[in-house]
């Protein structure tokens, strides 16, 4: 069952229950008497009766999502606000509150878990506000949109659909999985998954929005340049007819020249100047070492222009709480080729995300273990994957999660232009990520190493909550700033510029906007390769031996972006490719 309010979280709290809050709470475990950490928290909840409709209203009422009923014991868990936890054990009707805690196996698996991507960037909170994404149009620039349930209200949330890929004649419907997925994350209704014997609902972060549907990639999930831009052009022809706030851009290719030239780039800016957020993923090199970098300097076209918001992604661990998250190691680096902008500009969910499936398209026949098994969602469920829900990685999942969030600061607020979203979600932004992780793969045996430096996390992980709430007055340009290195001292440090938001005073200075550990090492192994004397930093790699014309390393005739190496000579020289990549194990 899913359930909305459109009541304020605040106001809701103080009409229902009372607004006290005790330090001793009989009806709260030990363990939530003083709670800490993430604003979300999963509980399991036991009632004096039997729960009905009655008691679920009151704890959606608090911002609490209904995770599962129970049926041998008066209980439910939820997902809800740590804050709401005293006005909710002052119920007469509640019994007892206690966390869900984990339980330890005895044996490793890899089967599918819930990702708790809305959960961890507080989309709850915004939708006990009655926000949605309601009248805001999407454009999403994909593989197509099949027509799903997980699609559908009242209306069919497809508003509009046209086909660019190929000869442009054919029909606008996915034919590889990949769109549908994204447009999943951000919309998806969770028709799917709201019945009666459902005891999780995979809802998108904007239930609300017209998604528009702009189809660019073949069954294969190839495309072009050219594709991309008709359909960009589309999408700012249509701005007005469906009021497109938003473009996502789950796609990319190499960089092969500065972003003031890329066609594509250039297409992107059109769009933001038109009055469209545009959204692209960074891309998933993070994990090349190719030129000795460590991943850096791997960003993606169009996310290395300036303008749009390039999103990283992130592991959520399978838990509501982003507090121990990790940063996916394949996620790309910045800063970006020939231009060193500070890329990415955030980070969001990308890891293992469960979304609406294609329903038997590419995707599904080629990986069909990705397949959802319907007992993760059903209460009589079984191992068997269902045809409904399907399970993907990489950044392509990470930037519709914030195009859905700019959709609701849109509906809130519609007057903001694509630069106050801009700067809203990455001030907001949580700069509480654990400083240096790593992952080993499972299959090769290596070792890959991330820091939360500017260049891997941006300003930081998305936070719907933070961002709703910030009214920081923003008039300026949100370009992001350009990088630079000064050799004979060996600092680093971010190029003022008076006409961006972030250069003009200390609202929105760069401690503000980045974090006072923006160009901090975290480890010995990132630092070495963030600004090793051969690496990123060194005197004969990104930054070039002497001027800044000289580009021996990553962009060398025969190095990572060369002709010989990475990227090969010719096939893939023009073609855009989908930003998906395997699991973050």
């Amino acid at each position: 069952m899913k359930l909305g309010v459109t009541l304020p979280l605040a106001l809701a709290v103080c009409l229902t229950w009372p607004c006290a809050v005790h330090a001793k709470n009989p009806k709260l475990a030990p363990d939530l008497q003083s709670p800490k950490g993430a604003p979300m928290i999963d509980v399991i909840v036991q009632f004096t009766n039997t729960p009905g409709p009655k008691h679920q209203q009151r704890s959606v009422l608090h911002g609490g999502v209904l995770r599962q009923n129970f049926t041998t014991i008066h209980a439910a868990s939820y997902s809800v606000p740590m804050a709401a936890l005293a006005a909710m054990a002052s119920d007469p009707g509640v019994a007892y509150i206690s966390p869900d805690r984990p339980l330890h196996t005895t044996r490793k698996t890899a089967a599918a878990v819930l990702d708790y991507h809305n959960e961890t960037v507080n989309a709850p909170v915004a939708w006990s506000e009655g926000l949605n994404g309601s009248g805001i149009g999407v454009a999403v620039i994909d593989s197509g949109i099949i027509n799903s349930p997980d699609f559908q209200t009242d209306h069919n949330l497809v508003v509009f659909s046209q086909n660019f890929a190929g000869d442009g004649k054919g029909s606008a419907n996915d034919q590889y999985g990949h769109g549908t997925h994204v447009a999943g994350i951000i919309a998806g209704t969770g028709k799917n998954s709201s019945g009666q014997k459902d005891i999780y609902t995979f809802r998108g972060i904007a239930d609300g929005v017209n998604l528009i549907n702009l189809r660019v990639l073949d069954k294969n999930g190839a495309g072009t340049d050219s594709q991309a831009i008709a359909a960009i052009e589309m999408a700012i022809q249509l701005k007005s007819q469906y009021n497109i706030r938003v473009i996502n851009l789950s796609l990319g290719r190499p960089v092969y020249e500065s972003y003031t030239l890329d066609p594509l780039c250039q297409a992107v800016e059109q769009a933001w100047q038109a009055g469209i957020v545009v959204v692209a993923a960074a891309g998933n090199d993070g994990r090349n070492d190719a030129a000795g970098t460590g991943g850096y300097g791997t960003i993606e076209a169009p996310g290395n222009d300036p303008y749009v918001i390039t999103v990283g992604a992130m592991n959520t661990m399978g838990t509501p709480s982003p507090a121990d998250d990790k940063m996916a190691s394949y996620s790309s680096k910045g800063p970006t080729l020939f231009d060193r902008v500070a890329k990415p500009d955030i980070v969001a969910p990308g890891n293992r995300i469960i979304s609406v499936s294609g329903g038997g398209l590419t995707l599904e026949q080629t990986d069909p273990d990705n397949a959802v098994p319907t007992s993760l969602y059903e209460s009589n469920g079984n191992s068997n994957g269902s045809n409904a829900y399907y399970i993907l990685s990489g950044t392509s999942m990470a930037a519709p999660v914030v195009s859905g969030a700019a959709a609701l600061l849109l509906q809130q607020s519609p007057s903001l232009t694509p630069d106050q979203v801009k700067a809203r979600l990455m001030r907001s932004a949580s700069k509480n990520l654990l400083p240096f992780t790593s992952v080993t793969d499972p299959v090769t045996g290596q070792t890959f190493y991330d820091q939360a430096d500017i260049f891997t996390v941006g300003a930081g992980y998305l936070d719907i909550q933070a961002a709703l709430s910030d009214n920081t007055p923003a008039i300026l340009s949100a370009k992001s700033p350009t990088a630079a290195y000064d050799a004979p001292t060996g600092t680093f440090y971010l190029l003022a510029n008076s006409s961006a938001v972030w250069g003009s005073n200390a609202l929105w200075g760069s401690n503000a906007v980045w974090g006072a550990n923006a160009f901090t090492s975290g480890g010995t192994h990132a630092s070495n390769a963030l600004w090793g004397s051969n690496a990123l930093w060194g005197s004969n790699a990104l930054w070039g031996s002497e001027t800044d014309q000289t580009f021996n390393a990553l962009w060398g005739s025969n190095a990572l972006w060369g002709s010989n190496a990475l990227w090969g000579s010719s096939t893939e020289a023009n073609a855009l490719s989908l930003t998906e990549n395997g699991d973050d194990e």
